[in-house]
């Protein structure tokens, strides 16, 4: 039931661009296209998951033992920037068309706070390895879902038309402030 609670939390109710406001710049950057907000959430996914993994292992078998957590962001930014890299290859050979949708984003993941934030957060919860695993993945399923959501309706907007005044960022931001609202309906299902 605890996975459960987890999951619904980090998905829904404490979605971690509408709710904590954590890596709104990929959210805003790449949410023009679905298929673009796709690709860019499933790389979320999969570095933000082997991040808390790597940083948990990191924290519990090196930075507590030695004493040195003061090195917890440091070495957690070294594991998402290498992790990140590593996605950056894989895209490259195996997809090349989303590597090139995705253009500087994809190393901007490097810098997303939502990829720190959460590794960060799932140790401050003091959750063990497979907590912060699903903790991970549920919250970067979350941002995927935002970006997706997000995509689809400024895709719609575009084929609908709307005012000049609010093309670009001043709709983008409407529409989040709206997605976020919407999310704040989840904030009663768990307690």
């Amino acid at each position: 039931m605890e996975f459960i609670s987890i999951i619904i939390i980090a998905l829904l109710v404490n979605n971690v661009v509408l709710a904590q406001f954590l890596g709104i710049c990929p959210f805003l950057g790449v949410s023009n296209k679905v298929e673009t907000a796709a690709g860019m959430g499933a790389a979320v996914v999969f570095v933000m998951s082997l991040a808390n993994l790597v940083t948990f292992l990191v924290n519990a078998y090196i930075l507590i033992p030695l004493d040195i957590e003061f090195m917890q962001t440091i070495s957690f930014i070294f594991v998402i920037a290498s992790l990140v890299q590593v996605v950056e290859i894989i895209l490259k050979k195996t997809a090349p068309s989303l590597y090139q949708a995705l253009g500087i984003y994809l190393p901007l993941i490097t810098t997303n706070c939502a990829v720190l934030g959460i590794a960060l957060l799932a140790v401050q919860k003091d959750y063990n390895l497979i907590m912060s695993v699903v903790y991970a993945a549920a919250t970067a399923v979350g941002f995927t879902l935002a970006m997706v959501l997000m995509a689809g309706i400024r895709e719609h907007m575009e084929m609908v038309g709307y005012p000049k005044g609010m093309k670009g960022f001043p709709m983008s931001l409407l529409i989040a402030g709206l997605l976020s609202l919407a999310f704040m309906g989840f904030s009663g299902m768990v307690k």
